[in-house]
Parts: structure tokens; C-alpha cells; sequence
């Protein structure tokens, strides 16, 4: 009997002492490095896609490639909008620029913004905007201003994590600047 009142004592101290271990690891390990958040956004940034909208392109041998001199500048500032026909968009249908970095539909016209570390993108904002915008559909993560307008798919981001949603922020606050004013939205009506 007491051998097994022994061996079940070694068994629980046994156990206690894992558990312990497990618990001192945890405390241990380093909290995760900016360059490796950095990393992570970047990944994070390529698998979303957000090049799809906020790169302008230029036609290469396989068809558009994201212009890397100004990339993630948006919508270029110095680029008439061509006409669309309103008859297509009362249809139904939303019409893209050939880089995709302007889209007309029911809404009006809205233009992919500059998401480069330059001022005239995001290089003023605070973590808190960046949130605000990608939370709640906020331009420019302020309170007060107008939503996001269609294709952004922020409610498809608002379900990240604070740790992604800061990966995504400091890569992107990593990029080359590029100093791109993108034009306001325009009503339907004015096209």
C-alpha cells in the first residue's frame, strides 16, 4: 500500500514539475520582434491582395504588372478618369480603370488610396486610424468622415486580429514612399 501511495506522489510531482516547465517556456519567450511583424504584414499584404487595387500597373510581357516605382501610391493624381457609359452601371454593373485602381458602380467612382509610408498616404497615420479604418470603414480612420467606398473590403478585414491588423500597419509603414494625392470620389452623377 504504501508503495503505491509513494508512486502515485512521484506521479503528481511528476506532473506538477511539467506543468511548471510549460508555464516558466511560456514566460520565457520573447515578444515577437518588429522585423518579424514586418515580415508577417508583408505576407499578410501579399496574400489579400492589396496590390490588386492600390498599385497601379503597366502592361508587361504577361499582361499588367503592379508599376513598383509607385506602388501602393493609389490611384495616380495626374490621371484623367476616362467616360463611362451610366446606361451600363443603372444595369448593374461595375466598371474598373485597366489598372484597378478606380471603379464606377451605383456609389459613383472611387479611387484606390495612396497606402505608401508617404504623407499623402499613410505615413501621418497612428495605428488607432489604420484600425478605425479597417474596423469600421472609416476614410482616413477618423471619425466623422465619409465610409470606405466600394471595392474596399474592409468588412473582410475587420475580423483580424490586432496583432495582423499592426503586421499589416508597420509593412506598410516600411514601404517606399510615394508622394500621390488621389482625387476625391465623384458622384454618378458626374460622370
Amino acid at each position: 500500500m504504501f508503495m503505491y501511495i509513494a508512486q502515485a506522489c512521484i506521479l503528481v510531482l511528476c506532473i506538477i514539475s511539467c506543468n511548471n516547465n510549460d508555464a516558466k517556456k511560456t514566460e520565457a519567450q520573447a515578444p515577437v520582434s518588429n522585423d518579424s511583424l514586418v515580415k508577417r504584414g508583408g505576407y499578410l499584404v501579399a496574400s489579400i491582395g492589396c496590390d490588386d487595387c492600390h498599385s497601379p500597373k503597366k502592361m508587361g510581357p504577361q499582361g499588367p504588372e503592379v508599376d513598383m516605382e509607385n506602388r501602393f501610391s493609389g490611384y495616380p493624381a495626374g490621371r484623367p478618369f476616362g467616360k463611362v457609359d451610366s446606361n451600363i452601371i443603372k444595369s448593374g454593373m461595375v466598371v474598373f480603370s485597366g489598372d484597378l485602381t478606380a471603379a464606377a458602380g451605383p456609389w459613383g467612382v472611387s479611387f484606390a488610396a495612396n497606402i505608401s509610408s508617404d504623407e499623402t498616404g499613410l505615413g501621418n497615420w497612428t495605428f488607432e486610424h489604420f484600425k478605425k479604418a479597417m474596423r469600421e470603414g472609416k476614410w482616413k480612420g477618423m471619425d466623422g468622415n465619409r465610409p470606405l467606398l466600394p471595392p474596399m473590403p474592409w468588412q473582410n478585414f475587420k475580423n483580424l486580429n490586432d496583432e495582423d491588423l499592426n503586421a499589416i500597419f508597420l509593412y506598410l509603414k516600411s514601404t517606399k514612399p510615394v508622394n500621390n494625392v488621389v482625387p476625391a470620389p465623384k458622384q454618378l452623377s458626374e460622370l
